[in-house]
């Protein structure tokens, strides 16, 4: 099938011309349509449930409201998870769903069971969150007063700002988060209250009584039909403040009489500051989930930048995070390691193959194998990534086609001056003479790919795109080399070529030959050497560190932090505002903008608590910086200058990272060791415990347990006994209480514009427990009784918000790991907690999270599907050479390529990846090909009759020239990607890293090993005829 493929090829060269040419005009296409991004998006299919419960505490919200929503959405279809967080006035509940379910069905099933839930009257109904994922917050700006009230400024973002940037294609949602929401407030005094003897909830019921407009239909006048409305809306202050309460002797008592009306804010749920100037509102744009996060950035930039001209006076609008930025940022880095990496492929072509028509016709593989590679891409809907991409090697692209290009050289120099179909007939024999290694080296390294594709959870995100592009150009590469490659050949090459290699290959033979020639005398030595060489190398592996991936450097750095419970808003901005004003006061020259964000947003996307807060660092460009050459220098230098700073913990993480974290396992930290049970008290004391335990191992950084309790509360129960002696009703004192906070009695509209109204205790009431106990509530007899008489008002301390992963309580304990790897620090982590820490079997369970649990599952996935690979390969090679001796020794390149892989990563002190293992995985491949070679080309002597050690001696020295220039290609492809320090290289180093040590002692192997023990072999069975060409 492979000569008649390659038969037709010659024989319809035009042909095969003009389907390259349509292969570039559509891969052109493909790449015009590609997605393009930073990272893969890993977030598994997602829905947030968010229910807005104002006043309730944290314990209220999980009876009330989480558990009945946990429990709706038990048994849908596709369910893998459902995890919540139940905090003061708002329940998150995430429900997660198997890879692939279509995200507008999971909706769509949520939003029919979200039907079926009862929730405490009052309380607004379960709502979904925006359809978007881990990385769709892609925008990011701030409004900052210059003049404008915090009030007006977030006016200006909800009414103005926000509608524009939503109708924006493919935005999900417009968030904001910090600034006051305003509101108009009546604020009531008690005592004015008793002077006029009335009660709160006679003003209550004032409000809305007297705030509203009717419809009355219409009325036939004249023939003309006139509509009939009537208008009773209140539209300012002075009109509320007129509103009649009560009437006494002819004289109305109203609602400024009882207190005075203002213009205020709704109780803070977030709070947003920026660079130690203090207070701003921040926006935030989400991309729609699917959508392209480039497009969609640039366009919300675009519209923001028409917007930022028609802002009134008073307000500042800037940019501070663009996700195109980091795009760019991270296709340089791509861009440029393909670009220097192909262009050392070609250098090495045409220093090796001493002939540039050569040299350029080898290296047309590239480019046209990276069209179908872009093809496959489009088709099967890949973004061009970091990853996707990051895994290209040029060398391993054009390793069929340079072991075709020399063969087809070696035919011209022994038949010079061939031309016409004697040409062609010289090309056709030349590349059918390597049709197999050509051939079946690329399918092994497209087998070697398999173990990837059936990774899972977010290893399988990160990972299965490189593998399909890595496969898609691969198969490109091998259709060239059959077909292209001796067309172009037959065309461009020289007619006449010098027999005699190039001087630099000459000299290599040379000093090859006598050491060969030593190898084959002291086979059994070789042999005994190489076997312990590999035996000490897996020694050396056992001790090798683990980690999942190695972390990206997003080019921004996030420091996290948590005060004590009970932190007021307040003291979390002015803290907020020193750090800002430490870290642009030491890092200058690093940092371009810092800004935090405390709380809740608006639409609870990220909810956290208010002594919670997310410090954004966006740094400058790094050949700018001063105080360190890395980003994780620089986090060690912003440790230590912002780590004495009393009554926080603190840690770093980066904006996506912390968002991918966050989601897919529900924490902002590399490891969580998730504490479960069901006291709330017991489970803060056992996970001190253990978070005490693992401070004390090495490499342990940002230890920090959820801070769930300690939150102060003042609790007010109604005594029933008392309320059924005064004939006063548990609403009339409930409607005291949430006057604490304000209790909505109905709007005001302004234009488009609506804001509440609420009826609030003046503020000298509202912090006093004291004076909240002189409110006097009204009887059915008009009476007024003290609310202390029939309430129980004290202080107590209660959670600060509940968490739980199934239904069942957890705490979380999160750190990150510094200066070793993650896989050997659980490992310690694990056993000093079995040892420390009792936890009573049945009452409480441990659970490690993070990046550690996704790293767990590809190593239990690769360990089974690793050894499968390996077999086909095995199988592939007896297919190829029916022959048990050549497969096995063949096969032997495998291991002895992974010796150089783990000492390459020792030497770097790197530890074994997820990375590192796609570069093993490829190096298995990469490593059979040389010897593919060379057993062709000694089976092929050995058939003619050759003596064996002459036939040995004489391959392998006529076959150095294609081992070192596969092998050269293959390695110096990948050195751009280990040395690079681009925004992003970090997933890139550890697979270049394994892959250019694994080449060199596969190599190695190839020429001084294989040759030892095919001696060996050949020497006790006679040579078998090669394999009939299936």
């Amino acid at each position: 099938m492979l000569e008649r493929i390659i038969a037709w090829s010659l024989s319809h060269r035009y042909t095969v011309l003009a389907g390259a040419a349509v292969v570039c005009l559509v891969g052109y296409v493909a790449v015009s349509r590609l997605v393009i991004d930073a990272f893969p998006d890993t977030t598994p299919v997602q829905v947030q449930i968010n229910t807005v419960a104002s006043g309730m505490v944290a314990e209220e919200v999980e009876r009330q409201i989480t558990f009945p929503v946990e429990l709706a959405m038990g048994g849908m279809p596709g369910l893998e998870e459902i995890r919540s967080a139940s905090m003061f006035g708002l329940s998150v509940v995430i429900v997660t769903f198997r890879d692939g379910t279509n995200i507008y069905f999971a909706r769509q099933l949520i939003n029919e069971r979200l039907g079926t839930v009862a929730v405490p009257p009052g309380t607004e109904r379960p709502e979904m969150g925006p359809v978007s994922t881990g990385l769709g917050e892609v925008f990011h700006y701030l409004l900052v007063p210059r003049g404008m009230s915090l009030t007006d400024v977030k006016t200006l973002q909800e009414w103005t700002l926000k509608p524009a940037l939503k109708s924006v294609k493919g935005t999900a949602e417009v968030n904001a988060w910090g600034g006051l929401n305003k509101q108009y407030q009546v604020r009531v005094d008690p005592a004015r209250l008793r002077k006029y003897d009335l009660s709160f909830d006679q003003v209550v019921q004032a409000v809305p009584i007297n705030n509203f407009n009717v419809g009355g239909g219409s009325i036939a006048r004249s023939g003309d039909s006139v509509l009939v409305y009537g208008v009773g809306r209140t539209i300012d202050i002075d009109q509320i403040g007129r509103i009649v309460i009560d009437s006494r002797e002819g004289a109305p008592i109203r609602i400024r009489d009882v207190g005075e009306v203002v213009i205020g804010h709704e109780i803070r749920k977030g709070a947003v500051t920026y660079g130690g100037e203090g207070e701003v509102v921040l926006g935030l744009g989400f991309m729609l989930m699917g959508e392209n996060s480039y497009d969609v950035t640039t366009r919300l930039r675009e519209r923001f930048e028409s917007l930022r001209q028609t802002l009134p006076e008073g307000v500042e609008a800037r940019v501070v995070y663009d996700r195109t930025q980091l795009v760019d940022r991270v296709i340089a880095t791509v861009r440029q390691n393909l670009l220097e990496g192909a262009f050392l492929v070609v250098v090495i072509l045409y220093v090796m193959l001493g002939n540039l028509r050569a040299g350029l016709v080898a290296a047309t593989a590239i480019p046209l194998s990276m069209m179908f590679g872009f093809i496959g891409m489009w088709q099967a809907g890949i973004a061009a990534s970091l990853l996707s991409l990051g895994a290209i090697d040029f060398g391993i692209v054009v390793d069929s086609s340079v072991v075709v290009i020399e063969s087809i050289l070696e035919r011209i120099g022994h038949h010079p001056g061939a031309s016409g179909a004697a040409r062609l007939k010289v090309v056709l024999e030349a590349t059918n003479a390597v049709k197999k290694p050509a051939c079946f080296g690329q399918l092994i390294i497209m087998i070697v790919y398999i173990p990837i594709l059936t990774l899972e959870g977010v290893e399988g995100k990160m990972f299965r795109p490189m593998a399909l592009t890595v496969i898609f150009i691969l198969i490109g590469s091998l259709i060239l080399s059959l077909t292209v490659v001796p067309v172009l050949s037959s065309f461009f090459l020289p007619r006449r070529m010098d027999s005699h290699d190039v001087l630099l290959v000459r000299w290599a033979r040379a000093l090859y030959r006598p050491l060969l020639r030593g190898c084959l005398a002291a086979r059994v030595p070789v042999t005994l050497v190489a076997a312990a060489i590999l035996g000490f190398t897996l020694y050396k592996a056992v001790g090798l560190g683990t980690e999942f991936v190695p972390k990206l450097s997003e080019g921004d750095i996030v420091l996290g932090i948590i005060r004590a419970p009970g932190t007021s808003l307040e003291e979390s901005c002015r803290m907020n505002t020193r750090i800002e004003n430490i870290l642009l006061d030491e890092f200058p020259a690093e940092v371009a903008h810092v800004w935090s964000r405390t709380g809740t947003p608006e639409v609870a996307t990220d909810a956290g608590a208010i002594e919670a807060t997310d410090m954004f660092i966006a740094l400058r460009p790094r050949e700018k910086w001063v105080r360190a050459r890395t980003q994780a220098a620089l986090v060690e230098a912003m440790s230590k200058t912002v780590e004495g700073i009393p009554g926080q913990i603190i840690w770093f993480t980066q904006p996506i990272e912390q968002r991918i974290n966050e989601m897919v396992s529900g924490v902002r930290a590399d490891i969580a060791v998730k504490v479960f049970g069901d006291d709330l008290d017991e489970l803060v004391r056992k996970a001190n415990d253990v978070a005490a335990t693992i401070r004390q191992v090495p490499g342990a950084a940002d230890v920090a347990v959820e801070q769930v309790a300690g939150q102060p509360i003042l609790r007010i129960a109604v005594r029933q006994d008392e309320i059924a002696r005064y004939g006063i009703s548990a609403q009339a004192v409930l409607d005291v209480v949430e006057s604490v906070g304000g209790k909505a009695v109905g709007e005001i509209v302004e234009g488009q514009v609506r804001f509440p109204i609420v009826v609030r205790l003046a503020n000298d009431v509202r912090g006093s427990p004291e004076a909240l106990g002189d409110i006097p509530v009204r009887g059915p007899g008009g009476e007024s009784v003290p609310l202390q008489r029939i309430a129980d008002i004290r202080s107590i301390s209660g959670p600060k918000f509940v968490t739980r992963e199934w239904s069942k309580r957890r705490v979380v304990v999160q750190c990150n790991v510094r200066g070793r790897d993650v896989g050997g620090f659980v490992a310690d982590a694990q056993g000093r907690i079995a040892k420390d820490v009792d936890l009573p079997e049945g009452r409480f369970r441990l659970e490690w999270g993070g990046q550690f649990e996704n790293m767990q599952r590809a190593q239990k996935r690769l360990a089974i599907v690793v050894p499968l690979a390996l077999l086909l390969i095995v199988a592939l090679l007896y297919v190829t050479y029916r022959n048990v001796a050549d497969t096995l020794l063949l096969f032997v390149s495998v291991p002895f390529a992974c010796v150089g892989g783990i000492w390459a990563l020792a030497f770097r002190e790197m530890p074994l990846s997820i990375s590192a293992a796609v570069g093993f995985i490829t190096l298995s491949g990469v490593s059979v090909l040389n010897g593919m070679v060379l057993a062709s080309a000694l089976r092929e002597r050995l058939a003619k009759g050759s003596a064996r050690d002459v036939a040995l001696e004489e391959t392998t020295a006529a076959a150095l020239r294609t081992i070192i220039m596969t092998a050269l290609v293959a390695s110096l492809g990948f050195i751009p990607m280990a040395v690079s320090e681009g925004t992003g290289a970090e997933v890139q180093r550890p697979l270049a890293t394994v892959v250019i040590g694994g080449v060199i002692t596969s190599t190695l192997y190839t020429l001084f090993v294989l040759p030892a023990l095919y001696r060996l072999v050949l020497g006790v069975q006679p040579a078998p005829l090669p394999g009939r060409e299936r």
